[in-house]
């Protein structure tokens, strides 16, 4: 994994301590007992909407979101929201391979966006938004596919099923105050979720399976609304 630019990563709440910080600021495998924690990268709508959902998983050590797929580097987060950077918002999910498997996160992956539909995310459209998985090996890379080809043959959709696989070229971490940012301004994201009604698309597509339990900005005054969070955040207005 290519590093992006030197910002100080501020981790999510559920922290386990400021050596995964260092650690991955400096692109060195973390470590916990002596063993590697894996890496896994997605992106499917607005980072704080996707977070939660991998947050929450017993096993994640820490996620972290930032932008990648795109050509430019060190991408500021206004351009890569205006789509200007071909970047897709996305997050980054540090976790124990003993405790959490890879095709686990891939179903929580599924089961959180609408693999329908290109180049948007429920009401947050433009490519900046797609959802894609994006392998750092391999082995991800196959399971990835085969994750992909068993949900397409178990004909839950009608669609066709969009969602991108392509190879982690560079991860750029966003600032440190859009790290944790779903936890940071619930508000906001209460009514993200009211407004774009993404839980109840993501019940419509997977049932009671599907993880509602994140926003996603609508392409109107509540995306402004994000928007306006984020800057607030970073700018501690």
């Amino acid at each position: 994994m290519v590093s992006g630019a030197p910002i100080t990563f501020q981790a999510p709440m559920t922290d386990r301590g400021a050596e995964w910080r260092e650690a991955f600021h400096h692109e060195r495998p973390p470590m916990t007992d002596g063993e590697p924690v894996a890496q896994a990268t997605f992106s499917g709508g607005c980072f704080w909407c996707l977070q939660p959902s991998f947050a929450a998983l017993d096993g994640v050590v820490a996620t972290v979101v930032g932008y990648t797929g795109g050509r430019k580097t060190h991408p500021a987060h206004e351009d890569v929201i205006a789509g200007r950077t071909g970047h897709a918002l996305a997050v980054q999910v540090l976790y124990d391979p003993r405790r959490l498997s890879y095709s686990h996160v891939l179903d929580v992956f599924w089961r959180t966006i609408d693999p329908t539909v290109p180049n948007r995310q429920f009401c947050a459209r433009g490519a900046q938004y797609r959802a894609a998985i994006f392998y750092h090996d391999e082995t991800q890379k196959r399971l990835a596919e085969a994750s992909k080809q068993a949900l397409a043959a178990s004909q839950r959709f009608a669609a066709r099923l969009v969602t991108r696989i392509a190879p982690l070229r560079a991860f750029y971490q966003a600032a440190a105050c859009h790290q944790d940012g779903y936890r940071r301004h619930p508000p906001c994201s209460q009514r993200c979720r009211a407004a774009c009604d993404r839980a109840q698309r993501l019940r419509e597509l997977w049932g009671v399976g599907g993880h509602a339990m994140s926003c996603s900005p609508a392409m109107s005054a509540t995306e402004e609304d994000v928007h306006r969070a984020m800057r607030a955040s970073c700018h501690g207005e």
